[in-house]
């Protein structure tokens, strides 16, 4: 048995007003708009300020920059649709997943940094390492809902 069959069949595991929002059907979509607005907007912006969006590869060593420029374009703006329409959201979160591993590791290494800056940088790792495990679930929601176990 499934965890999920298995709370199904237990007590309410939240009072009934809650769950009735939860189990709403357009909360699901506000959910999946709010996790994938900062790579929505994120890709906007990149499109619309190219020469930005490559020289901020640039700064964090990624090359050829423009190369990851358009990758990280296309994969914040194809992810977040994929994930807002709720369609292939195994694919729109392990994409935006990746981007956000490469990016925690190029843009917040703590580990060689000191001060303020490793306090900064640490916990942005741990930020991203949180959306990272969000979009996890997100994709991992979307295959129980498909299979009708959530």
């Amino acid at each position: 048995m499934s965890e999920f069959q298995a709370m199904k069949t237990s007590s309410p595991v939240a009072p009934q007003w809650v769950e009735r929002i939860l189990q709403w059907p357009t909360f699901g979509c506000l959910l999946r708009v709010g996790l994938a607005s900062a790579y929505l907007i994120g890709g906007i912006d990149k499109a619309m300020d190219f020469p930005g969006a490559v020289a901020e590869q640039a700064h964090f060593g990624l090359q050829p920059a423009a190369l990851w420029a358009v990758l990280a374009i296309a994969v914040e703006l194809i992810g977040s649709v994929l994930l807002i329409v709720n369609r292939q959201v195994w694919l729109a979160a392990g994409a935006l997943g990746v981007l956000t591993l490469v990016a925690m590791l190029v843009a917040n290494n703590f580990w060689a940094l000191d001060g303020q800056a490793r306090f900064m940088a640490k916990n942005a790792f741990f930020e991203h390492l949180g959306l990272i495990c969000a979009l996890a679930m997100a994709a991992r929601i979307a295959v129980l809902e498909r299979k009708g176990t959530a």
